[in-house]
């Protein structure tokens, strides 16, 4: 891979330049900087050492032992049983994520944030301010190195696809340049699971056809592709060319507020689903409380096996924040509005849209009893989690399996 490790790069490109900013083992690196005593020891996020509860991070000593996100905190002590389990601080992690942001934009306007700790940045027109792109990303390496005590791995490239690969090759604290030239050079020898949207299932395919990497993919005519696998099979025979042709969107004033995780390995599990949607719609009802806006249609994505997409929505009887009436409403869509025999789950988000900023709690006769103290106790919740953090209180799914 030493072949596409920084060059001079000319100044000036007649094509976009991309970066993918990914931070490393971001939630325990938070942990471990604001706990020095954890360095050098496998630490998980999420769970608990009893075993409840899922892992939603692990630094790398942990997955030296086969930890990773999405395992159940069970398997995950059973594997490491001398790892220190950490409550996640979702509250903390999205204030470092903000600060990651603020320096993005000094180098550019063009963010697009993928999540908490990951976001592609168009350096385009950024080249005549700051240098070469591979320069502006090893300044902002430093950067966040510097100020916020952490580690990024960086890639670039000409598309999003390639850079997000890049980014992933060499962590932690990576570092790759893939000039225009070099795509196809860079792409060849990687397995074909590198790819979106191949899993478990279309890996097992494409083995059975003696494909194992993107080189000997590339080499596939498309109507072979498209005859095994439809649509996707012009998906995967693009990415295995190289071609990429999405532009980087920055965010803008967002019309939905939303949260959602991708697991290591896809789930099937209706439980840990469970336990995962609510860890989702609590961190949304908190940010919904916190800028005091509420919202009106509730809202939940889904990605499976198989790279399909769906969502599932429901309109509220009214505006609301309460983290209840979101909950009873996420597990209606999770339990109920799904197909009754899918694939399992790689991606599942929830959020919300049709949002009231006015900041006006409007009464009707259809309010419920219980809905003045459902908003105390959300507001006592939120005042022990901005004074203790989230380690000091835990909600459970509160809903029996059928999601009622």
């Amino acid at each position: 891979m030493a072949a596409f490790l920084h060059r001079n790069f000319p100044r000036f490109h007649p094509f976009r330049m991309i970066l993918h900013v990914d931070m490393d083992a971001f939630y325990a690196s938070i942990e471990e900087r604001d706990d020095p005593s954890l360095l050098g020891r496998p630490v998980i996020v999420g769970g608990s050492a009893e075993g409840r509860g899922v892992v939603a991070a692990a630094n790398y000593e942990a997955r030296k032992f086969g930890v990773h996100s999405a395992m159940a905190a069970a398997r995950a002590r059973r594997l490491c049983p001398h790892a220190v389990f950490i409550k996640p601080r979702i509250d903390d992690y999205a204030s470092v994520s903000r600060q990651m942001r603020d320096i993005f934009e000094q180098f550019t306007p063009l963010v697009e944030p993928l999540s908490l700790d990951e976001a592609f940045l168009d350096v385009t027109g950024s080249e005549s301010l700051w240098g070469a792109s591979a320069d502006i990303g090893r300044q902002i390496k430093q950067r966040i190195r510097a100020e916020l005590k952490l580690t990024a791995s960086v890639g670039v490239a000409t598309t999003k696809f390639v850079a997000k690969i890049a980014s992933a090759l060499k962590k932690p604290d990576g570092f790759i340049v893939v000039e225009s030239g070099e795509v196809q050079a860079f792409l060849d020898p990687l397995p074909v699971e590198r790819l979106w949207g191949v899993g478990k299932v279309t890996s097992r395919v494409f083995d059975r056809l003696n494909i194992h990497t993107i080189g000997q993919l590339r080499q596939t005519p498309l109507a072979t592709l498209s005859k095994l696998f439809g649509a996707s099979g012009e998906h995967y025979w693009r990415l295995a060319h190289g071609i990429d042709g999405r532009p980087v969107v920055p965010g803008r004033e967002a019309k939905s507020i939303s949260s959602e995780t991708t697991f290591a390995e896809d789930l099937a599990d209706k439980e840990i689903l469970r336990v995962w949607l609510v860890e989702l719609v609590e961190q949304v009802a908190r940010r919904l409380r916190r800028h005091e806006i509420k919202g009106r249609t509730a809202e939940l994505k889904v990605r499976f096996a198989d790279f399909q997409t769906i969502t599932r929505s429901m309109t509220l009887a009214k505006p609301t924040s309460i983290t209840q009436e979101l909950l009873e409403a996420g597990m209606e869509l999770l339990t109920k509005r799904l197909p009754v025999h899918h694939r399992p789950i790689r991606l599942l988000g929830f959020g919300v849209s049709k949002l009231d900023r006015s900041g006006k709690s409007q009464q009707s006769l259809f309010d419920r009893p219980d809905r003045d103290r459902q908003q105390e106790l959300d507001r006592v919740a939120d005042q022990i989690i901005e004074k203790f953090g989230k380690l000091a209180i835990r909600r459970g799914a509160g809903l029996d399996k059928n999601g009622e």
